[in-house]
């Protein structure tokens, strides 16, 4: 099965060019193996981008508003509710 693959130029220092070429000769394979390799190594090490969290928010709050929640409205009531289990607990620690 062929693979694709996708020419292309990239500037590279001294420093690196060493270290890719070196990679190449200890794993004895090409330099754009050896860079596909290091590529694919330190991508699946990455943890999961955050933007898709913050996008997900992003569209529960849109969603709440096109619902005509009122968010602020809601925020307060959770923080009243914190605050009177607080009191609760305090005083059954008494």
């Amino acid at each position: 099965m062929a693979t694709t693959t996708i020419k292309s130029t990239y500037a590279l220092d001294v420093e690196s060019v060493r270290a890719l070429e070196e990679l190449a000769r200890r794993w004895q394979v090409s330099k754009s193996e050896a860079l596909r390799r290091a590529i694919r190594s330190e991508a699946s090490r990455q943890p999961p981008r955050g933007g898709d969290a913050l996008e997900a928010l992003d569209q529960l709050q849109a969603s709440l508003r096109s619902r005509n929640v009122d968010l602020e409205r809601w925020a307060r009531e959770v923080e009243a509710g914190r605050r009177a289990a607080g009191r609760r607990l305090a005083s059954d620690a008494q």
